[in-house]
């Protein structure tokens, strides 16, 4: 049994800036994520940065406001919303005839149209892209009449859905690749601490197998991983018992007490 008649939606409460502003968002954060995928990087691995080259100043404004939650959500340490002609990353831009389409409604000018089009410049697609119109040869091309896509570029993967194209930097330093192993560290103590009965608030001693690969980021982000899984003690040491766990291939010994 209900106590109350059920609420009417208020459409006055409705902040459409908040809603565009929120799908952005979800689409940014979407797109990265598939990049990310497609570059074999896991989410707990950081990556150092990525760009959006915003479509006009509405854009730039709607994905300022979202910036911090995008990076959160998709791990990278920046989040460069620039105006498109202003980026730093250069994006190739590749433009081909929607054959489909444009075929129907250019007929005999077809052959002549496809050859103008392989020719365009890259300001003559940037121009198109933002537009949705350009004129070629006496015709006026539209959006759907062609289809436009920017390619990766070294160390880069580019991805385009819709007006929106994001960038994202996979090459990893060093001390992003140890951050990266400092993070997989948390999440298997964290499961190991679970599975031990440990509560929440239980202070530990974790002691850690060591290896080559594993020890300096140990050593650099000691104090972030031991903030993380409540350690008092972090160390490595030879083991002769523990749980075995496994980190980028590595395998482990590891010790947790109270």
């Amino acid at each position: 049994m209900h106590l109350s008649v059920w609420p009417k939606a208020d459409d006055k409460m409705i902040d459409l800036t908040l809603e565009r502003q929120m799908a952005l968002a979800q689409q940014a954060t979407s797109m990265i994520l598939s990049l990310r995928k497609r570059a074999e990087k896991n989410v707990r691995q950081p990556l150092q940065k990525a760009v959006i080259p915003a479509a006009d100043e509405a854009m730039k404004e709607a994905l300022l406001h979202v910036s911090q939650l995008i990076r959160t959500e998709v791990n990278v340490k920046e989040l460069d919303i620039v105006d498109a002609e202003n980026s730093t990353v250069r994006l190739v831009k590749k433009i081909r005839p929607n054959f489909k389409v444009l075929g129907k409604k250019a007929g005999g000018q077809m052959k002549a149209l496809a050859a103008a089009i392989a020719q365009m410049s890259q300001d003559d697609i940037a121009r198109m892209d933002a537009e949705g119109t350009f004129v070629l040869n006496g015709y006026t091309l539209v959006r759907e009449d062609v289809e436009i896509a920017t390619e990766d570029m070294p160390g880069w993967l580019v991805m385009n859905e819709g007006q929106l194209t994001i960038a994202l930097d996979i090459e990893l330093t060093q001390e992003l690749i140890e951050e990266g192993i400092a993070r997989e560290l948390i999440n298997r103590i964290q499961n190991l601490r679970k599975s031990s009965g440990f509560e929440v608030t239980d202070r530990i001693s974790v002691t850690l197998s060591s290896h080559p690969q594993i020890d300096s980021a140990v050593q650099h982000f000691h104090d972030y991983i031991a903030s993380q899984v409540l350690a008092t003690r972090l160390v490595t040491a030879e083991l002769a018992d523990g749980e075995m766990i496994e980190i980028n291939g590595v395998s482990l010994m590891v010790r947790i007490e109270k």
